[in-house]
């Protein structure tokens, strides 16, 4: 795919954040829903949910194979690592927010809140504290597809913290209607949160909201950063300038931090998700709907590890 039918610039700003001559690859393929992209530099692999088919995959770098982590998977989607490098995931098989420690043993960090079960927790995010932040729609108990039909039992679809030194589990967002991907900027004063109501209601949000961070225990002054003008948002990063990049149909959308749109980038499927990797986490890795693609740019991923 040549530059101008790689990117659609929407402001001059948008050209300082590319590399011209990048070419987007393909790293990955035969997947059903691609998901949940976490880099780990110690390792130098990239891992990711293939989510209909119950894995989870390694994408290797160094010889660009891709193997099977984990199966079954128990429908995982979302994922990040904490303060230690451990893996951190939201299932919706299970309908919990998990934690893989170095022996591999797998750890409950949430499956509830105030005796009813979560609705699928999908995304997350760590806080330097070592608190969890992640969102619970229902898109896992939406069908048999992505996890296990069911009625929901929280009367919202919520936003948690998991405090990182007792594991107590608090609402701090009630008012989504599809909670998705979320990010903290560079210096954790804000955190974007994607509301993809849309997806299966055209007359929902499909905008990003931020919020201030106060305390690194709650949320305020929430409000719309972004909207998108087709597709949804659904998974997304911030670089060290506080750029937001946001899936949303067949691109990645690039905003500027006060929230201007800048420009595409055009990948051959629906995104889903994206993250930052590479020795310089520079490399944007972009899970779509049957493949995994990579794409070198001008800027680096702000979130740690």
């Amino acid at each position: 795919m040549r530059a101008e039918e790689l990117y659609e610039v929407m402001d001059e700003r948008f050209n300082a954040r590319l590399h011209g001559s990048a070419a987007l690859e393909e790293i990955a393929g035969g997947c059903r829903w691609t998901e949940g992209p976490v880099w780990f530099g110690d390792l130098d692999c990239l891992l990711f949910s293939d989510i209909p088919n119950q894995r989870m995959l390694r994408y290797l770098p160094a010889d660009g194979s891709v193997s099977v982590f984990r199966a079954p998977s128990n429908f995982a989607n979302g994922h990040s690592r904490d303060r230690q490098g451990r893996l951190v995931s939201c299932e919706h098989g299970t309908r919990r927010v998990t934690r893989t420690e170095p022996d591999g043993a797998i750890t409950v960090l949430a499956d509830g809140f105030e005796g009813k079960r979560l609705n699928s927790p999908n995304d997350l995010v760590v806080h330097s504290d070592g608190s969890v932040w992640f969102t619970d729609p229902t898109y896992g108990i939406l069908s048999d597809y992505e996890g296990y039909a069911a009625e929901p039992e929280q009367p919202v679809h919520g936003v948690y913290r998991i405090d990182g030194q007792t594991g107590a589990v608090t609402l701090v967002a009630d008012d989504f209607h599809q909670p998705n991907g979320l990010a903290f900027s560079p210096d954790e004063s804000r955190l974007y949160i994607a509301d993809s109501g849309a997806s299966h209601d055209g007359t929902r949000p499909r905008h990003i909201r931020v919020f201030d961070v106060i305390d690194g225990r709650r949320l305020a002054n929430g409000r719309v950063f972004a909207t998108l003008e087709s597709g949804v948002p659904d998974g997304l990063r911030v670089d060290t300038d506080g750029w937001v990049w946001s899936s949303g149909g067949p691109a990645v959308h690039v905003f500027a931090p006060e929230g201007t749109p800048t420009g595409r980038i055009r990948i051959p499927q629906t995104v889903s998700n994206l993250t930052f990797g590479g020795p310089r986490r520079n490399r944007l890795f972009i899970t779509a709907t049957q493949s995994v693609y990579a794409l070198y740019v001008n800027a680096r991923g702000a979130q740690l590890p």
